[in-house]
Formats: C-alpha cells, structure tokens, sequence
C-alpha cells in the first residue's frame, strides 16, 4: 500500500517548483483564452446556408495549446529530481520504486485533472458568454453531449498528464521528454496532411493520441470523426499506460543516478 507521505513528500516537491503555477496558469488560461477568441470571433451571419457548427468543440479547442503546460508539469514531476540529484534522498526515505512511481503519477493526476478541470469550466464559461451575442444558442452542462464533451476534456488532459510522466521516466531528461511527448501528440496530424489517401489519413488521426483522445469533444457530425469518442480516449489510456508501464520498469532496473 502507498505510504501517505509519499504522496505528501511528491506534493511538496511538486508545489515548490517555480514552475508549477506558472504551469498551471498556462494549461488554464491558454486553453481559456483561445476559447475566448475563438467563440467571440465567430458570426452567424458568416454561415450559409445554415451554421452546422460544433460549437462545444470549438470552445473546447484551447486544449490543442493548453496541453502544453500540462505536458512540461508532468514531465518536470519526475525529471526535475535528476537535475537536482535529490533522486537519491527520495529513495532512501521510501526504497521501494514502485511506491516512488505511484506516489508522483497521483500526484500529477491530481493536479492535472484539477487544472483540466478549470480550463474546461474557463472555455464553457467563455462559450457561454460570448456565442449567443454572435447568434449561436449558449452552451448548457444540460445537454449530455456537451457534458460528456467537457467531462472527456479533463480525462484528456489528465491522460495526457500520465504520459508525459511515463516518457519523463524512461527517458530521465526533461527536454528529452518533453520533445517526445510533443512529438507523439503533434506529429500525426502533421503526417496526416502530407498523405493523399483519405483512408490513410483517417488511419493516422485514428491512432494518433490528439486527435483520437479529441474525438471526445465531438457533440454532432460523429460520422465524420476518424474514431469514436470513448474508443479515442481508450487509444490515448493505452499511449499512456504502454509510457508509464515503461518508464516503471526502466526506472526499477536502472542506476537512480
């Protein structure tokens, strides 16, 4: 069982580093804030011959930059001890790795999700707020797909948070990781483009970890999706238990140093 100080030993870590909130603030307020260009840039006058737009996603969309916070948080929950050598300390105050590894990936779930879970009410508030001023009916937490949209974002994010974590464990530099992880979630859509077979390029955006773990924004048009909305978050959940499954078995078998 997971000792209680474990975690409270990761937590102060963690909430002392000086880039936690500055983290923090960047997954909240730039996922927010695209909310809040997006939805007051939109018109429906501009829509012909009717609008037959997703609105929910499109207030949702922010998480594309948000995620980058959220992706450099968890990375440095578990690099930033080699950087510092107090690796060593860690694992002479709790031996066992396993319970070391638990102790950081709750932790940075925790934070995560809280952090995914302000940024998606800030994009709800900010769509709600500005779409019927442009002639778009508000976004209501009434209407299940928009409820399953917002709730799937934060599970996106908190998932995207273990995958960090897991690359920043099997690979120990945080620039190293943070490249990898960016890259993993960046990359396909960019492959994609380049591909001119249509089949092809739905294969891509249906293994890609963005564009799959997103497919749970959708609120209409779920033909046109390349997966669908719990099997894309189902695809992203095996991306980050394959790194964290990973980044565990390295960690126990290599040097802490």
């Amino acid at each position: 069982m997971m000792p209680p100080r474990a975690v409270r030993a990761e937590w102060t870590k963690l909430r002392t580093l000086p880039s936690t909130a500055c983290l923090v603030l960047l997954a909240v307020l730039g996922t927010a804030g695209v909310a809040l260009a997006v939805t007051g840039s939109l018109d429906s006058r501009h829509c012909e011959p009717a609008c037959a737009l997703d609105v929910t996603e499109i207030s949702l969309a922010g998480v594309r930059l948000g995620q980058v916070g959220i992706v450099i948080l968890a990375v440095l929950a578990v690099t930033a001890e080699y950087s510092t050598r107090t690796i060593h300390p860690t694992l002479t105050a709790v031996p066992s790795r396993v319970r070391v590894v638990l102790a950081k990936l709750t932790v940075v779930t925790a934070l995560t999700t809280v952090a995914g879970a302000l940024a998606v009410t800030g994009s709800l508030a900010a769509g709600r707020a500005l779409l019927p001023g442009n002639g778009f009916p508000a976004l209501s937490l009434a209407d299940h797909l928009t409820r399953r949209a917002a709730a799937g974002t934060v599970l996106y994010l908190g998932l995207v948070g273990l995958l960090a974590a897991g690359l920043g464990l099997l690979l120990r530099d945080t620039a190293a990781a943070v490249t990898a992880a960016l890259a993993l979630l960046y990359g396909a859509p960019v492959v994609a483009m380049f591909l001119h077979d249509p089949v092809w390029q739905v294969r891509v955006h249906r293994l890609s970890p963005m564009d799959a773990g997103l497919a749970i924004q959708a609120t209409r048009d779920f033909a046109a999706a390349p997966i669908g909305a719990w099997a894309g978050l189902g695809v992203l959940s095996l991306y980050a238990a394959a790194a964290v499954a990973a980044g565990l078995i390295v960690f126990q078998r290599r040097d802490a140093g």
